[in-house]
């Protein structure tokens, strides 16, 4: 069973943070920023208040505060400050930090509340390239760390899958623009992280595509009924932790001889093309380093 944090310990702050937990202390000890609370064995712990003042104390000195001034401020000074100088390049940084606090305390209010500020100012592409993915980023390396627990990963990964799909929803209407090939999105078996895959479609369909959305998990023989119904397909798969790295060669070798037919390719990016030999790739399957780059070749 997932425990929800409620406390944090010092480590936890500075993976938050990015603050060592050095100079958290001596912030703690010298300016009284933060009141850490005690465990029966003497160990310092915070609370989610501790965890915002702190993230708010970082976005003022990272802009030039000192922190022996910002000590000094009334408590409703800070979040004040903070908020009249987030603008442009800062609200990237303040939204990524309100992101983790909605994160940390399954916060669904504060979530949207952030992302429909940063719309006032940004496109939703914007906003998905600018912040979602450097905090999905930074979540995973939290996730890594056991700062975040996979609750508060998937509990934040489903907002923003909810995001994808209303936007996509407005767009899915539009006849595409050309038809000559069709875009099949898929996730091979036993793979079950599509945010990236969802957000693909919606560039797809934006830059006027024809889309075939199957998502998650889905057999290799699957794919081969396509065909019967479709001509010039181009598969489009993202890959997190499936195929595995003994496996992905064989995996997109089989691909390539029973699925793939002669006006068909195979467009793949994600974690898991790291481990690809790509000198034993054929000419029909292109591996992409990022989302962007796959667009730019529509």
């Amino acid at each position: 069973m997932n425990n929800i944090k409620t406390v944090f310990s010092i480590k936890d702050l500075e993976n938050l943070s990015g603050i060592k937990a050095h100079t958290i202390r001596i912030w703690e000890k010298r300016y009284n920023v933060l009141q850490p609370m005690r465990t029966e064995t003497n160990i310092r712990v915070y609370s989610l208040a501790s965890l915002q003042k702190l993230l708010n104390i970082t976005l003022l000195h990272n802009h030039g505060y000192k922190i022996s001034k910002i000590a000094k401020f009334a408590p409703e000074k800070i979040p004040q400050l903070v908020k009249e100088i987030t603008s442009n390049k800062n609200a990237n940084h303040h939204a990524i930090n309100a992101f983790k606090v909605a994160t940390v305390n399954f916060d669904q209010a504060h979530f949207l509340s952030t992302y429909h500020a940063l719309l006032f100012d940004k496109s939703f592409r914007e906003v998905f390239y600018q912040v979602f993915i450097p905090l999905l980023e930074e979540l995973g390396i939290l996730w890594q760390t056991n700062t975040i627990t996979p609750a508060q990963e998937h509990f934040i990964s489903f907002l923003i899958k909810q995001k994808i799909i209303l936007n996509t929803e407005r767009i899915q209407a539009v006849e595409p623009i050309t038809d000559d090939r069709v875009f099949v999105l898929y996730l091979p078996l036993n793979e079950i992280h599509e945010l990236g895959l969802m957000y693909i479609n919606y560039e797809l369909l934006m830059n006027g595509c024809k889309t075939v959305f199957l998502g998650e998990s889905v057999p290799m023989e699957d794919l081969k009924d396509l065909h019967k119904h479709f001509d010039n397909i181009v598969f489009v798969s993202y890959l997190t932790v499936q195929p595995n790295n003994v496996h992905i060669d064989d995996y997109l070798q089989k691909l390539s001889e029973e699925i793939l037919q002669k006006d068909s390719k195979l467009w793949i990016l994600g974690r898991q093309t790291r481990y690809i030999d790509r000198f034993k790739l054929g000419a029909q399957v292109t591996v992409f380093d990022s989302i962007r780059e796959l667009i730019d070749q529509v």
